[in-house]
């Protein structure tokens, strides 16, 4: 595992038992899942790569717009699924034709994968990457090991 894989996957599990909070990033106190990997990212590299316009729980769903995996696209190296390891982030459709808008970070690979996550209704939770999850998985991405 890299530097940098080795520190998201220690910053992730930092943030395990922050309460779920729509919009929030702040470790301890409250965050979503993209809060967690923001939070994650700036420990990381420092400053945020853009600001985070105000998003709904749907995630654009209506619209049908793949806002969050444009995104991880835009500050993200794409990497293939099934080559995911642990400190890559993996992004989540949580229903058959809905948006992608769920993301975790592999904490874990193998034969016994986990990801860490903000789950609403729950706190941040470190999972185990079961295949009803697995199936949910439709990209995964890498941080970049240039850190400034």
């Amino acid at each position: 595992m890299s530097d940098v894989a080795e520190q998201a996957v220690r910053e992730a599990r930092a943030w395990i038992g922050t309460p779920y909070h729509h919009q929030a990033a702040v470790k301890g106190i409250g965050t979503d899942c993209l809060g967690l990997l923001r939070g994650v990212w700036r420990a990381i590299y420092g400053e945020e790569p853009e600001a985070v316009p105000a998003y709904t729980p749907d995630w654009s769903e209506p619209q049908g717009e793949e806002r969050l995996w444009q995104a991880a696209e835009r500050h993200l190296i794409p990497v293939q699924v099934a080559q995911a390891e642990a400190g890559d982030i993996l992004l989540f459709r949580m229903r058959s034709g809905g948006v992608a808008k769920h993301l975790g970070i592999m904490s874990a690979s193998g034969s016994a994968p986990k990801f860490i996550h903000a789950y609403s209704g729950h706190a941040v939770l470190e999972s185990p990457l079961t295949t009803p999850w697995q199936r949910r998985v439709v990209a995964s991405f890498r941080f970049s090991e240039e850190v400034s």
